[in-house]
């Protein structure tokens, strides 16, 4: 157990590392471009947060949240994701104060006791983004077009945008009802904890994964029937939204979300290159929750994206992610004074933006060369005896096998000019 990770995690080691860096930088650049500023919070928060922000009815909250108490008393929980904290922080530190709306991403491990699948481990990571303080529906358009800008850039093809509205406080218990009338003669055929929620919030019904409970909601009552002036209207004006921006969407009403603070849009970007559950990206509005978390009174909206999914839905595609190169030069020596020539020349080349390295395990100078190919270094610089005596470095192309004498006081200059060249 000492040598093995915690079931539902996984290490992201050095030869894979380079896919999250290139998707983490395809996510900087798109928020930049929309106006998102990056906002870090604590891997854990006070459990409350959590029970009144996501839900307490929740799958989250009753069933996958990673709990503890700490030295202290407290009860704190390993946050199982992004927005919750991002309200806490957005009061904390007085946002609202500041001209609205606030727009904010992060990037961050978030925390699930569920059973480990394909692109969705115990500890994931999550992209997200929030914008707080703008009612209108161009908001939620927005970041359904920076998800989308983000799958263009990395491109991914064939998801399904679907968009759903829930309606709101005012007539959401009006549908409630009617789900309660048309669930109640069938309770006997859903699951447990769809019986156990059905008085407190019929609506997670529709989102229970369980086969026998989705075979009774194909035919519930339609919750768009059901919305209120206001709510139709932000609806119907999120859809001209997404028409402008040329956005594809299918309607579908089944999509609720599985936490408890949306209120009106809810949507999801949904792969079938994922497996039957294949959310990629989910999210909408929640103009209650800086409220209900202490707060002014506060609309906002954004989404959630499992880094892992984006990652699986790339390979499934075949989509090729560029592989930096390891070096720009390795440096092979002979004997001791061209170890510590090289060391220098190593450091200043570093110092001017220039990766290089050189052997640290006493290598032979056959196994050197070896080694610098395994790695793909485009050059080495070969110091030895006869180098150290004429004051030169011998630069040997990896790739075409030409040599070239360089001295030793313009190996800087030299490799500073390749770069230049590209």
């Amino acid at each position: 157990m000492l040598t093995q990770a915690p079931k539902g995690t996984k290490d992201v080691l050095p030869d894979e590392s380079y896919k999250w860096h290139y998707v983490e930088g395809m996510i900087r650049e798109v928020t930049r471009l929309f106006g998102y500023k990056e906002v870090r919070t604590p891997t854990f928060e006070h459990t409350e947060l959590f029970e009144r922000g996501v839900g307490d009815t929740t799958d989250v909250v009753q069933k996958e949240m990673y709990t503890f108490i700490d030295k202290g008393g407290r009860s704190i929980t390993l946050k199982p994701e992004g927005t919750a904290g991002a309200v806490r922080a957005y009061i904390e530190g007085r946002l609202y104060a500041q001209p609205q709306p606030v727009k904010m991403y992060y990037i961050t491990p978030v925390f699930r006791y569920e059973k480990p699948q394909a692109g969705r481990l115990r500890e994931h990571h999550q992209f997200g983004v929030e914008v707080f303080g703008a009612p209108d529906a161009s908001v939620d358009a927005e970041v359904i077009s920076l998800a989308a800008a983000l799958f263009e850039r990395l491109n991914i093809k064939n998801l399904e945008l679907n968009i759903n509205s829930i309606g709101c406080p005012g007539c959401r218990p009006r549908y409630h009802e009617a789900l309660k009338e048309y669930l109640s003669g069938q309770l006997d055929q859903l699951c447990p904890n769809c019986r156990q929620r059905f008085d407190r919030n019929p609506l997670r019904v529709l989102d229970c994964k369980e086969e026998k409970c989705r075979q009774v909601v194909a035919s519930v009552p339609v919750i768009l029937d059901f919305l209120c002036d206001e709510c139709r209207t932000h609806f119907d004006s999120l859809k001209r939204y997404l028409d402008a921006a040329g956005i594809s969407y299918k309607v579908n009403p089944m999509i609720v979300r599985g936490l408890d603070y949306y209120t009106k849009t809810v949507f999801e970007f949904i792969s079938q290159d994922i497996g039957a559950q294949g959310t990629v990206c989910g999210g909408g509005r929640y103009d209650g929750l800086v409220g209900l978390c202490g707060g002014p009174e506060t609309p906002g909206a954004g989404f959630g994206m499992g880094i892992e999914r984006l990652l699986m839905v790339m390979e499934n595609q075949g989509i090729e992610i560029p592989q930096p190169l390891n070096l720009d030069v390795m440096f092979i020596t002979i004997g001791d004074e061209a170890r510590f020539k090289a060391f220098k020349l190593v450091k200043d080349l570093r110092l001017r933006g220039i990766s290089a390295d050189m052997d640290h395990v006493g290598r032979s100078i056959k196994a050197q060369f070896k080694y610098a190919d395994k790695l793909k270094v485009p050059r080495v610089c070969v110091i030895g005896e006869d180098e150290l005596r004429q004051g030169n470095v011998k630069v040997r192309d990896m790739v075409s096998g030409q040599e070239e004498t360089v001295p030793m006081d313009e190996v800087i200059l030299y490799f500073e000019r390749l770069r230049k060249l590209g």
